[in-house]
């Protein structure tokens, strides 16, 4: 599996958009610092997304999110791709016993598939839109995790990634 986090709140900045020709565009700004964290881990073989929206991104926060996920894949040993954190390498996290996590170099976001998951809200669910609450934007975020959810060919699509194949050695 993978993981990572994101910020996702009321703050927002215009992003290109489509307009007929000679028409400018109307793109809403807000400035408004209220976020919320999205904790993502995807199993990117089965098309399967693990989620949960926290407040804050900590050690005592990723220590629910694992424990979500090792409840999740209860009958499976876990390895965790994950970014190096400093709440990933806390001596306060507490892995779970079918969980063992597996440290990507240092400032490498391009080999976390879970970055593509939130391209894709961000450009699908966030952009150019502004919201009247940090309730509006939980709402539009599950909405997005959902339908990613619903989808296990996108998910296997936008996060398979070659280094994530397991080759069978007994396959013909």
């Amino acid at each position: 599996m993978v993981q990572d986090e994101a910020r996702f709140g009321r703050m927002c900045e215009p992003k290109r958009c489509w307009a007929p020709p000679g028409m400018r565009p109307h793109a809403p700004q807000q400035a408004i610092r209220q976020a919320v964290y999205a904790f993502a881990a995807l199993a990117p073989q089965l098309g399967k997304i693990v989620a949960l929206l926290l407040p804050y991104a900590d050690t005592a926060m990723m220590n629910l999110f694992l424990q979500r996920v090792s409840q999740e894949f209860v009958d499976a040993f876990i390895s965790m791709q994950v970014d190096q954190a400093s709440w990933h390498r806390s001596s306060e996290l507490q892995l779970p016993e079918n969980i063992r996590l597996i440290f990507q170099p240092p400032y490498s976001p391009e080999v976390n598939p879970v970055e593509h998951l939130w391209d894709e809200l961000r450009e699908k669910y966030f952009s150019n839109r502004v919201f009247a609450s940090l309730d509006a934007v939980e709402e539009q975020l599950c909405l997005g995790l959902n339908a990613l959810a619903a989808d296990p060919d996108l998910i296997r699509s936008m996060t398979l990634f070659p280094h994530l194949c397991i080759v069978d050695k007994n396959a013909v």
